[in-house]
């Protein structure tokens, strides 16, 4: 009982410290992004994204899933460490070196000189990799996260401060690159002095068969993670101008801020947390119910909220140039509950040693969703807003049913777990809606403000008549801090 109630403080400290930071770093990180998108032009949002493409499907190769596999296992030697160290090293090499052997085709194939340049410069991001995974690994599987959420903070504060002064400097586009290449140095470094990670690397992988099998499956599932994240992008590119490009990345960016920038941080803590009991299965499927249940609670409303009102949002925080984004923000923000219950499978399966689940989830995505894409561009840049409310589903769906065998999930538990939430900001939305339309005319942010009011008054009210318990133990697990 004193080794359960021990185990979790350990998470709900670390879902304090993590989910903490991660509010204000991504408070800093959001004025400052605000801040930039109002000084730089939809076209440079435009060539940034297209350089992502290239820089993420490399990123496949960083060694990340070797990381993962040191907190999936349950003990880790000092050998191991100066391995996965060495093998970081020589992967990140290689692919900044083949970034930039790559840069003058991807210019060619973008039609756009200056991709190149930019290509070289983010070469850098990778040689900054090795000093941040292995440290953040060996902390995440201790439950330690503490000391990663200051340096991420300390990242989001100097990423912030480049960012808003080369963009007040005039360099455009180079304000997204150095501001990237700032926040990532800053974590290897911060990340690597916290860590005291010490260790010289070692090339000799004799007996490192079992952390290469498990990260070749991770990297396998991240090859096709890629392909589906970056499809449409690269597909995109040489139908849409950058402006149309500039405007549907930048509506991805906003319709994802919370699957993007607070899923991913709970996971991290969700998945040693998980390894730590796979050998209690009933333990893990209640721990994994429980995460959805309150995560969906967060996300339902602020997506279907971000759905109707789209363009007094779009409007009062981006500015009357970004105006054409919020057809494309409100049709993306009916499948993000979507996406944030799609990730949530992820952790769980890999704690249970099962990364091929990841990696034919992936393999499915990046097929059905490419071929989603490849059909929706042709209508536009609706249509590939639209490639995701005909394709995540599917996703969704295939994802449920390769987990639910080794999760012992139903689908009657999903559907319990994710009903509050989903139906009250359903009601929500729709009340919101209503208002909308009978608002007279006046000002955008007055406007925006008194549906906000609407919405979150109307959720909490029918969140405490739908789902009474479900609300008291979101209160529990935020005021009084009850044990994850």
């Amino acid at each position: 009982m004193t080794e359960q109630k021990s185990f979790g403080d350990r998470v709900r400290s670390a879902l304090i410290w993590r989910s903490g930071t991660q509010i204000f770093a991504q408070l800093i990180s959001w004025v400052s992004t605000l801040a930039v998108i109002r000084i730089l032009d939809p076209a440079d949002y435009g060539l940034f994204a297209m350089t992502q493409v290239v820089l993420v499907f490399l990123s496949f190769l960083n060694g990340y899933g070797l990381a993962s596999s040191i907190i999936q296992s349950d003990e880790v030697d000092p050998q191991r460490l100066r391995q996965a160290f060495g093998a970081l090293l020589l992967l990140n090499g290689g692919i900044a070196v083949l970034q930039c052997l790559l840069a003058p085709f991807a210019a060619a194939y973008y039609d756009q000189p200056i991709i190149a340049d930019l290509l070289r410069v983010q070469a850098l991001i990778f040689l900054a990799t090795p000093f941040i995974v292995l440290p953040e690994a060996l902390m995440a599987r201790n439950l330690e996260f503490k000391k990663t959420s200051l340096v991420n903070l300390l990242s989001a504060i100097i990423g912030a401060i480049v960012a808003l002064s080369c963009a007040l400097s005039g360099l455009g586009v180079w304000t997204l690159v150095y501001a990237a290449i700032a926040i990532f140095w800053t974590q290897g470094i911060g990340l690597f002095l916290s860590a005291r990670m010490f260790i010289w690397p070692s090339f000799d992988f004799r007996g490192a068969k079992e952390m290469f099998t498990f990260g070749g499956t991770m990297l396998l599932a991240h090859v096709f993670w890629t392909i589906q994240s970056q499809s449409d992008i690269f597909i995109a590119s040489r139908w849409l101008t950058p402006f149309e490009l500039g405007i549907y990345a930048e509506a991805l960016f906003l319709t994802t801020i919370f699957t993007a920038k607070f899923v991913p941080p709970l996971n991290e803590i969700a998945f040693p947390a998980y390894s730590r009991i796979q050998d209690d299965p009933e333990a893990l499927r209640w721990s994994f119910l429980k995460a959805v249940r309150l995560i969906m609670l967060i996300a339902c409303p602020i997506y279907f909220g971000m759905a109707v009102t789209a363009y007094e949002l779009v409007e009062v925080v981006l500015g009357t140039k970004w105006l054409p984004m919020a057809p494309i923000v409100s049709v993306l923000a009916l499948v993000m509950p979507l996406l944030t219950l799609q990730i949530l499978f992820a952790p769980a399966n890999n704690a249970l040693g099962r990364p091929e689940i990841s990696a034919r989830v992936t393999m499915f995505g990046a097929f059905v969703m490419s071929i989603g894409f490849l059909i929706g561009v042709q209508f536009g840049v609706m249509g590939l807003a639209y490639a995701w409310v005909g394709t995540f589903p599917l996703l969704t769906v295939f994802t449920f049913l390769q987990s639910k065998g080794h999760l012992g999930l139903a689908a009657s538990d999903l559907a319990r777990a994710a009903w509050p939430g989903l139906s009250a900001s359903l009601a929500m939305a729709g009340l919101v809606y209503l208002a909308g339309i009978t608002l007279p005319t006046t000002h955008v942010f007055v406007r925006l403000t008194i549906l906000l009011a609407v919405g979150g008054s109307a959720y909490l009210g029918l969140l405490y008549v739908l789902s009474r318990p479900t609300l008291i133990e979101l209160y529990q697990m935020i005021v009084r801090r009850k044990p994850a």
